[in-house]
């Protein structure tokens, strides 16, 4: 099966783009989006064959997620259950027989890091929510998790070793989750692979590839876990949004 995961950064925005002709061209049986920025019936998309599910934050024009599948899920949940953490849209989890797939947007911790501490508790309650899915069944977790986790994820890691996405903070909360029982798919098979998913639209950073690499499809260790990773890759040649489409292709 084929999982794509893509913050367009506005799904109103992307539609006046390529977006249905490049959705197309990707193929793929799950399509989760991160910032679509919309609220219900602001938009329709004729993607024959796929069903769709959307999770919209009360605030307009904010966040919010989707999933375009081909495949009838079993249940749909939006959020984690927690009152604190529902109400941006940031999460939708489909249901099947062997395996739970996440679509999440973290909570970017903002300039000067004003939302730091709100991120700190959201990443608690994350981890939380996605460890007692896995005792269950295989939990596979996409999107935008607004951190570079090492060095290699981003071009300018001296310089941006405070800001938001690469504090210590953040990339600790990463490592307690992959500790967790967790797999990055992408650093698992490219180890030593330097590519990047967002580039920043000041000064000219996407045709100076100085990028970051937060765009993540995240694999539960489940001892049997029926979705084995065979593929995983990052999709720069997609411009229609300042972040590309990341990919993970199981057996």
């Amino acid at each position: 099966m084929k999982f794509i995961s893509w913050n367009v950064n506005g799904l109103r925005a992307i539609l006046k783009k390529d977006f249905i002709e490049e959705f197309n061209s990707l193929n793929a049986d799950f399509v989760c989006l991160q910032e679509t920025k919309m609220q219900e019936g602001q938009a329709t998309m004729d993607l024959p064959g796929y069903y769709q599910y959307f999770n919209y934050a009360e605030r307009k024009g904010y966040s919010g997620t989707a999933i375009l599948t081909r495949i009838k899920p079993i249940s749909v949940h939006l959020g984690m259950d927690v009152e604190e953490f529902d109400n941006e849209g940031r999460l939708i989890r489909l249901e099947y027989p062997d395996f739970f797939l996440i679509c999440c947007y973290t909570p970017n911790s903002g300039s000067e890091l004003k939302r730091l501490a709100y991120r700190m508790k959201w990443e608690d309650a994350f981890r939380n929510y996605v460890n007692k899915l896995k005792q269950q069944k295989t939990v596979i977790i996409c999107g935008d998790l607004n951190v570079a986790h090492e060095e290699i994820d981003l071009k300018n890691f001296k310089t941006n070793h405070h800001n938001a996405g690469f504090t210590d903070e953040e990339r600790s909360k990463m490592t307690e989750l992959l500790d967790s029982g967790f797999t990055d798919s992408f650093r698992s098979i490219y180890p030593d692979v330097r590519k990047y998913s967002w580039w920043s639209y000041r000064g000219h950073a996407r045709e100076n590839n100085a990028g970051w690499r937060i765009d993540y499809f995240l694999v539960s260790n489940n001892e049997e876990r029926k979705l084995k990773i065979k593929d995983a890759q990052i999709l720069n040649d997609y411009l229609g949004s300042d972040h590309c489409p990341v990919v993970l292709i199981t057996e």
